[in-house]
C-alpha cells in the first residue's frame, strides 16, 4: 500500500489550507509531467509521498522554523526535490533551484506554476556558475559530500539568521562514516528514523554541515 498525502498531514499536523492543499496537488501534477520527462523513475511514482516528499521534508523536521527572507539553493533538484516540497513548507522563504540539465527544470517549473509558488526560482544552471550568497544550501544525494562542497563552498552568507549557523544540509542514505571522514568536513550526521517510522528510512540520514 503506497501512502497518499494523508502521511505528510499526519507528520505535520500545523499545515494551513493551501499547504495541504498544495501536497495533495503533487500527485497529479507529477504523474502528468512525468509522463512526459522522466524525473521520477516510472515504478518509483507510486511512492512518490513517502520516498520523495516525506524524505525531502527529513530537512523541515531537522531546522523547524526557518526566518522568513531566508534564502535557499537546491543543488541538482532534479524533479524538484528536495525544493518544492520545502518551498510548500515554508513560504516565507526564498528557494532557488538549479539543474544541470534543462528538461528537468521544465518540470520543476511546471510544477511550481501549478502549486501556485511564488518563492520558488528555477534555473538549468550548475551551482559553480552561481555568484549569488545564501544560508542554506540543500540536496539529495547528487554525489559524495567531498565533491560535492567546492561546488558551493563560497556561496553562503556571512550572517546566520536562523537558530542554526549557515550550512549545508544533505540527505544521503547508507553508511556515511567513510565518506564523512574523507571529505574532512565537521558534519552532524541526524538520523531520519528519528523523525519518521517508517522503514524506508532506517538507513537515510540527513547530514549538516554548518559553513
Amino acid at each position: 500500500m503506497n501512502p497518499t498525502v494523508d502521511i505528510i498531514n499526519n507528520y505535520f499536523p500545523k499545515l494551513t489550507d493551501i499547504q495541504k492543499e498544495q501536497f495533495a496537488k503533487l500527485a497529479d501534477l507529477y504523474t502528468f509531467w512525468n509522463s512526459q520527462i522522466n524525473v521520477i523513475s516510472r515504478k518509483d511514482i507510486d511512492s512518490l509521498y513517502l520516498h520523495h516528499v516525506l524524505h525531502s521534508l527529513g530537512i523541515a523536521k531537522f531546522v523547524q522554523e526557518l526566518t522568513p527572507g531566508t534564502q535557499i539553493l537546491d543543488v541538482g533538484t532534479g524533479g524538484g526535490f528536495p525544493g518544492i516540497p520545502m518551498a510548500i513548507m515554508f513560504p516565507e522563504v526564498k528557494f532557488h533551484l538549479v539543474d544541470s540539465i534543462g528538461k528537468k527544470i521544465k518540470v520543476v517549473r511546471e510544477v511550481a506554476a501549478g502549486l501556485g509558488l511564488q518563492n520558488v526560482e528555477a534555473d538549468h544552471i550548475r551551482a559553480e556558475q552561481l555568484d549569488d550568497k545564501y544560508d542554506f544550501v540543500i540536496s539529495r544525494a547528487v554525489t559524495r559530500l567531498g565533491e560535492f562542497t567546492p561546488w558551493i563552498q563560497n556561496k553562503f552568507a556571512k550572517k546566520d539568521k536562523n537558530g542554526i549557523p549557515n550550512g549545508i544540509l544533505y540527505l544521503k542514505g547508507g553508511d556515511l562514516t567513510e565518506e564523512i571522514k574523507e571529505s574532512k568536513l565537521k558534519a552532524e550526521l541526524h538520523p531520519l528514523s528519528g523523525y519518521f517510522k517508517e522503514d524506508f528510512f532506517e538507513t537515510k540520514y540527513l547530514v549538516y554541515v554548518p559553513m
